[in-house]
């Protein structure tokens, strides 16, 4: 595990993509266990990512450091990425500590911890040379593609979202390029969240208040060049807009 970590963390520090990961994991548990170690070294874990393949797989999720976890701003360099997917995304901030216990948090205790609910863009990117050029174990211990988080204003009435109805659309300069209902492919965003407390953040001792939880893309993944400015206008949550340049 030692040499995935080591050269996880070196390509993020000369930008010289790997072809392969050394020590790859075999399996989940081994992704995690590199997730986990490239974090930590990375500095405060503040945010996580979750998402599943379906609505009843099992989710899968990612810690995301300071560095990379940006609240409301509208510009990053595109000098921070590789490659730029743009993600539009339902982001949940806690507002207490849900610490490990033997019985597992019911849906309406996770979102009585809840804060507040955000419209949020993760851009994805890889330290890897070529996105998606490696097996998923290797990409899931590559912090699950992440490359940065921007958390947009919080909306004013988050007990009446229902992930499921919202209407998500992006722009990409002045262009539709995706407009659906729902589509998030793990299904009902707060069953992801609820999985985030009960399983996913075990390793850093539960979700703690301030983190923010997003949880996946309704959307997919639309891949931007410099210079562009995206914008995802939300049915019941406002908009958010970002250019990366």
């Amino acid at each position: 595990m030692n040499a995935a970590v080591d050269a996880l963390l070196e390509a993020r520090a000369t930008r010289r993509w790997l072809t392969a990961l050394p020590d790859a994991p075999t399996d989940m548990a081994g992704a995690y266990a590199i997730q986990d170690a490239v974090a930590r070294r990375l500095g405060p874990v503040v945010a996580w990512k979750v998402g599943a393949t379906s609505p009843e797989a099992e989710p899968f999720r990612a810690p995301l450091n300071a560095a990379s976890v940006f609240e409301g701003v509208e510009r990053l360099p595109a000098s921070m990425f590789q490659v730029i997917g743009v993600e539009a995304e339902i982001a949940y901030r806690m507002a207490r500590d849900l610490p490990l216990r033997d019985t597992p948090y019911t849906r309406e205790e996770v979102l009585d911890a809840v804060a507040s609910v955000h419209p949020a863009f993760e851009i994805v990117d890889t330290r890897f040379a070529g996105y998606g050029s490696q097996d998923r174990l290797s990409h899931m211990a590559d912090q699950t593609n992440h490359g940065a988080l921007v958390v947009g204003p919080a909306i004013a009435d988050w007990r009446a979202l229902d992930p499921l109805a919202e209407r998500i659309a992006l722009d990409v300069d002045g262009e539709t390029k995706i407009e659906v209902v729902g589509g998030n492919s793990g299904g009902d965003a707060v069953r992801l969240l609820v999985w985030m407390a009960n399983e996913g953040a075990r390793s850093f001792g539960g979700l703690h208040a301030g983190e923010v939880v997003t949880t996946g893309s309704p959307i997919g993944s639309v891949f931007v060049q410099p210079g562009s400015r995206s914008v995802a206008r939300y049915g019941t949550m406002g908009s958010i807009a970002l250019t990366v340049d």
